[in-house]
């Protein structure tokens, strides 16, 4: 019998890693879309590294001062995609002060001489402003794809730099940004002849559009796959651009509180049949009982509805599932209470992902309506797939997540916000620590988590004891002592942000991770009981990390208000405002 092959060495490995001929790998690279294992098979040899680089033509970054722009094109040569991320994700919260930074600007000189050749451009929390946008649209001859999420800095001016020098242009995707609406005749800035466009959602602008030119627009664009209107256009206006596009596969509609006559509520529902390849629907802001079975024919192969400026009541809701047969995501505000969560529970059986919003985020004594335990636990009983909830309540149990997770157990994004900070179990008036410790235990593959309601650092021993999958953590108004981020920082292996709030959490807490750091993607802690000193002591342990503290006037000089550290190859920003201490 013939002896078994010797394991090769780890030299011999290499040699053999690297023996495909550089037009093989690169083809090879090319079936390789994950950014983590690519980034993985960058470190197998030099002959990978190098094919890796050269043939990578995207790139994600989730925080623009972890590395420069002139390190990144020095790195990656052929980028033709960026995504770029840029202030921590309180400052949705109102909790990082206006001009804080991550300002593209600087990004496209260094692209301009670069990346001429780039064509799609995505960002989340950056600045940029109308002169951003005009050197954007004038830089970039082969430029494609802009999304702009939750920035700010920039007007409607800015968008029409972008729509009439971007000739290629086959997305524009504008969400949840801080933009200076002034008007909509930016619509009328597209060349007479433009037809390219795929994608265009300007949903979050509050002005009137200039209708007849977005209609033509819309008529020529014979490509346009999605299109998200905002709350100005008309449910007639709707029907008349449903007439051109049937090839819809997301849409998201404008106000639904005009009175139609028999006719147009007609014409309507037939334009609505013909949207047969509608797989995301949204808006149907003041929808009401009167005009959603004009929605019915186009609801058949919906995997996602996004219902989160729909008030819609439990009723209406439960009308409208049933027509919906294959929705995966689904989005509701609180109004459609315990009653219609029931009837996602009965309706939606294929259901992965829920998100449930507050319709009054703000008000504190609202006493009826809302969404309970009882609505949490009815969607689980019915939707066992589901692995991806955000859940805004006023009241939870212990024993209600517990049953939640018993259903589904294969929870990778679990984020119970009861909205009242340190409330309990409102039954037992026990802390909410076994519900979460019951989630942690359950849910092996939880991968993001946030937690709400009265804890004890028991809920932060069970999350470091089990929750050994977990990237990301957010935490409000919670815990007893620094044991309790102790026991997280020791226990997570997989950890990659860690975001804290109002929190008893000192110098020692936030000590116990220096080995931890440099791992991490970031560490944000506000109003917990750090100090300058517990801050510097960090930095001077920790040199490759930029740690970053928030003082605004009136602040005391010892105590760190607002802490963010994250890692950069690119060493201190140089861009910090005076009110950014960089340490």
């Amino acid at each position: 019998m013939a002896s078994k092959r010797q394991k090769d060495s780890p030299e011999e490995e290499k040699k053999q890693a690297s023996s495909f001929p550089d037009e093989v790998l690169e083809c090879v690279l090319g079936f390789v879309k994950s950014h983590r294992d690519r980034s993985s098979v960058s470190l197998v040899c030099k002959d990978w590294y190098n094919a890796e680089r050269w043939s990578r033509t995207h790139v994600f970054i989730g925080n623009c001062y972890s590395v420069s722009p002139e390190i990144l094109v020095r790195r990656f040569p052929n980028i033709r995609s960026v995504t770029l991320k840029g202030k921590p994700r309180f400052s949705d919260f109102n909790l990082v002060p206006l001009n804080w930074g991550a300002d593209i600007h600087a990004w496209l000189v260094v692209f301009a001489s670069a990346y001429s050749f780039l064509e799609e451009l995505r960002l989340k929390r950056m600045t940029i402003t109308d002169e951003s946008l005009e050197f954007l649209a004038k830089s970039f001859p082969n430029f494609k794809a802009l999304s702009l999420v939750s920035c700010d800095g920039f007007s409607t001016d800015g968008l029409k730099a972008i729509v009439a020098h971007c000739k290629n242009l086959t997305e524009l995707d504008i969400l949840e940004n801080g933009i200076d609406d002034l008007g909509g005749s930016w619509l009328s800035c597209f060349p007479e002849n433009f037809t390219s466009l795929e994608v265009l959602n300007f949903a979050s602008l509050n002005s009137e559009v200039n209708f007849d030119a977005l209609e033509r627009l819309v008529a020529r664009c014979k490509s346009l796959k999605v299109l998200k209107v905002n709350k100005n256009v008309t449910l007639e206006q709707l029907q008349r651009l449903l007439v051109h596009t049937s090839q819809l596969t997301e849409l998201g509609t404008g106000s639904f509180s005009q009175e139609l006559t028999l006719r147009e509520y007609s014409e309507l529902e037939s334009a609505f049949s013909n949207c047969k390849n509608l797989y995301t629907l949204s808006g149907l802001s003041e929808a009401t009982s009167l005009y959603l079975p004009a929605l019915y024919p186009a609801c058949v192969n919906l995997t996602f509805l996004n219902l989160s400026d729909a008030a819609l009541q439990s009723a209406e809701l439960a009308k409208l599932l049933p027509h919906c047969p294959h929705l995966r995501r689904l989005w509701v505000l609180d109004t459609v209470e315990d009653k219609g969560l029931e009837a996602v529970g009965s309706s939606c059986p294929l259901l992965e992902e829920l998100r449930v919003f507050p319709a009054e985020p703000f008000e504190q004594d609202v006493v009826i309506g809302g969404v309970t335990e009882s609505g949490f636990v009815a969607v689980s009983q019915g939707c066992r797939k589901l692995h991806y909830v955000l859940y805004f309540c006023r009241r939870m149990t212990n024993s209600a997540v517990a049953a939640v997770v018993k259903n589904c157990p294969d929870f990778t994004h679990f984020r119970l916000c009861i909205m009242n900070p340190w409330e309990p179990d409102y039954l037992t008036k026990e802390p909410m620590d076994e519900a979460f410790g019951v989630v942690v235990k359950t849910c092996t593959k939880l991968q993001r988590l946030a937690v709400s309601g009265l804890l004890t650092d028991l809920t932060f021993e069970y999350i470091g004891k089990y929750a050994k999958n977990l990237e990301t953590l957010s935490v409000a108004f919670a815990g007893s002592s620094d044991r309790g981020m102790q026991c997280v920082l020791a226990g997570c292996p997989k950890l990659r942000k860690l975001e804290i709030r109002d929190c008893p959490f000192g110098n020692a807490a936030l000590l116990s991770g220096l080995e931890r750091y440099e791992s991490m993607r970031s560490l944000w802690m506000s109003a917990c009981h750090v100090t300058m000193n517990g801050c510097r002591l960090l930095a001077r342990e920790m040199p490759r990390l930029n740690v970053e503290v928030i003082k605004e006037d009136g602040s005391d000089d010892t105590h760190a208000e607002k802490v963010y550290v994250y890692r950069s190859v690119a060493g201190p920003r140089r861009d910090a405002p005076p009110f950014v201490l960089t340490l």
